[in-house]
């Protein structure tokens, strides 16, 4: 457990590693603690980036974590502006790109994730929209394009549904390309895509499914994105949306098992004093249906990973079972999920209709719920968390019906 003569080194500012430095200070840890970020801005929120900043609901200052009062509160060292390029995993010691170095005693890394790019003639052009860099360069472009100009967002996953939506709202026209049969199809499986599919069209936003996408190049006043089909779309702008993938190039000499991330224990460590969480873990997750080795890039699973590991390594109690939860609205809707099934499982509506656009079902594999998945209905989904608490048959969650 950790002591007063301790010094922590986290090593990513996001939301992750600020919130495990606060949850650290509240577990009573009085010791050094260290906070390196690559961005030279305080801890900040991503998912408002997407969801509120793009539509001009919201500043980036209103997506700031760590105010003022908040860093003079939590008493953390910052380190901002330099990322880290190489972990001694044997002293505990964090090399930064500008050559310098922190040693501490424990390291926690909580470097997340950055978009995936894909190659195109165009890629100096094309916004990804991961940090406050790309959100501000991309709105310098959107202030010059007139009303109701095309954008196509690559990608019809949650960002790209995200992005299209603030886009509609900006007075854009959006067009979303999605290279799959249908969007989301790899995440909640082909019976939910299918009932989410028609969310775009009826939103007034374009979606064209099956788009394979050749190239994209641009000419100095438009972009042109070409197809397989040998068909091409001409567009003002282009937002890449199709993924994202695990900052671990840094740790690629550290020693530590990299596989889809930081591979970690039921502890979230990776080795003495090495700890990994949020969007950058590989961890270990007992799931309703057995223990479960899962990377989740879930906003309220990286605020989970931060509270456990704080009070594992002050108290030396096991991180409790999670349920992993996220959110997204797009197309003027709220989708909310609990669990994590697989795209595989199997799907049941249990309440509303997918006609009405109000409705909760049940992933379920086995016969044991995995995941609750709810469109427009927050407060239904809410109430059903107690069926992934512990392992539950569907039978006798259709017995307690928790969302009614």
């Amino acid at each position: 457990m950790l002591s007063s003569h301790d010094h922590v080194v986290v090593v990513g500012a996001g939301l992750a590693g600020w919130r495990f430095c606060e949850a650290l200070r509240r577990e009573g840890f009085a010791g050094e603690l260290t906070l390196i970020g690559d961005e030279p801005h305080a801890p900040y929120d991503r998912p408002p980036l997407s969801k509120h900043v793009l539509s001009g609901k919201w500043s980036l200052e209103q997506t700031v974590l760590a105010k003022p009062e908040a860093l003079e509160a939590t008493n953390v060292t910052l380190r901002l502006g330099s990322p880290a390029t190489w972990l001694d995993v044997a002293t505990k010691t964090v090399t930064l790109k500008d050559g310098t170095a922190v040693t501490g005693t424990h390291v926690v890394i909580a470097t997340g994730v950055r978009a995936r790019l894909i190659p195109f003639s165009a890629d100096e052009d094309i916004y990804p929209l991961r940090n406050q860099a790309d959100v501000t360069r991309l709105l310098e472009h959107l202030e010059r394009l007139s009303e109701g100009a095309t954008v196509a967002v690559v990608g019809g996953g949650f960002i790209g549904a995200e992005v299209a939506t603030a886009l509609k709202a900006r007075g854009l026209t959006p067009v979303v390309l999605e290279a799959a049969p249908l969007p989301l199809i790899s995440v909640l499986g082909p019976t939910v895509a299918e009932w989410l599919s028609g969310l775009a069209p009826q939103h007034e936003i374009t979606l064209r499914p099956n788009a394979k996408i050749t190239d994209i190049s641009y000419n100095g006043d438009g972009f042109s994105v070409l197809f397989a089909d040998a068909g091409d779309l001409d567009v003002d702008g282009v937002v890449l949306g199709v993924g994202a993938e695990p900052n671990t190039e840094w740790l690629r000499s550290s020693g530590l098992e990299l596989s889809n991330g930081v591979v970690v224990d039921l502890n979230l460590e990776a080795a003495e004093g090495i700890s990994a969480i949020g969007d950058v873990a590989n961890f270990l997750w007992q799931s309703p249906t057995g223990e479960e080795r899962v990377r989740i890039e879930h906003w309220q699973v990286a605020n989970d990973h931060a509270s456990q590991l704080a009070t594992y390594l002050t108290t030396g109690t096991a991180p409790a079972t999670m349920v992993p939860y996220f959110w997204s609205d797009q197309y003027g809707k709220k989708i909310q999920m609990l669990g994590h099934p697989k795209p595989t499982d199997d799907v049941q509506l249990v309440s509303g209709s997918v006609e009405e656009q109000r409705w909760v079902a049940l992933y379920s594999r086995s016969g044991v719920v995995t995941g609750v998945l709810a469109l427009s209905q927050p407060r239904a989904l809410m109430m059903s968390k107690q069926l992934l608490e512990s392992p539950t048959s569907v039978a006798d969650a259709l017995e307690q019906k928790p969302w009614a």
